[in-house]
């Protein structure tokens, strides 16, 4: 169970937060592993001898099943929550060129994030964005937004807070 547990862990650590830098040509994000151990998670750990008692070819595929649903629902779920695009309810920002992507890939590891920058956008008949280029570390594909999730918006849509000078207290 403690192996489960950490590579669990791993995979919720190994998450995509934000880029490392606003150059739109760079496409590394910092991790949650970036906060815990100063660099981004690259490997599952190994396992332990914490049940000897099983034998281990019953223990690695009760891991292996228990990693293969986690790893199922957390797809199903977390990524899902990412693409949310409510329908008809609002204009809402359409995904363009330079923004921080997160690529769907359903024979990717769980450690394996395709993260790329928009290089490209196609839009449909209502004008509306339908098909992207994807510039990855791997170089250029093209995705339908449904298998696309925006991790951050370009250079151009992110806001700073204004800095603010201390107001002097007027004179007496």
């Amino acid at each position: 169970m403690t192996t489960l547990l950490c590579q669990i862990e791993a995979c919720i650590n190994s998450r995509p937060l934000t880029p490392l830098s606003s150059d739109p040509s760079d496409i590394s994000a910092i991790t949650p592993g970036h906060f815990l151990i100063r660099s981004s998670l690259l490997d599952l750990p190994e396992p332990t001898n914490a049940q000897p008692k099983l034998t281990l070819s019953v223990r690695w595929q009760t891991i292996q099943d228990q990693r293969k649903q986690f790893w199922s629902r957390w797809s199903r779920e977390y990524l899902h929550h990412l693409q949310h695009r409510p329908k008809w309810a609002s204009p809402k920002r359409y995904l363009q060129v330079d923004d921080l992507v997160l690529v769907q890939d359903p024979v990717s590891s769980p450690l394996h994030w395709i993260l790329g920058r928009i290089v490209k956008t196609f839009p449909g008949q209502d004008a509306r964005t339908r098909v992207v280029v994807v510039r990855t570390h791997d170089g250029e594909i093209t995705r339908s937004i449904s298998k696309i999730s925006l991790i951050l918006p370009g250079r151009e849509d992110v806001q700073f807070p204004q800095e603010k000078s201390p107001q002097r207290p007027p004179p007496p």
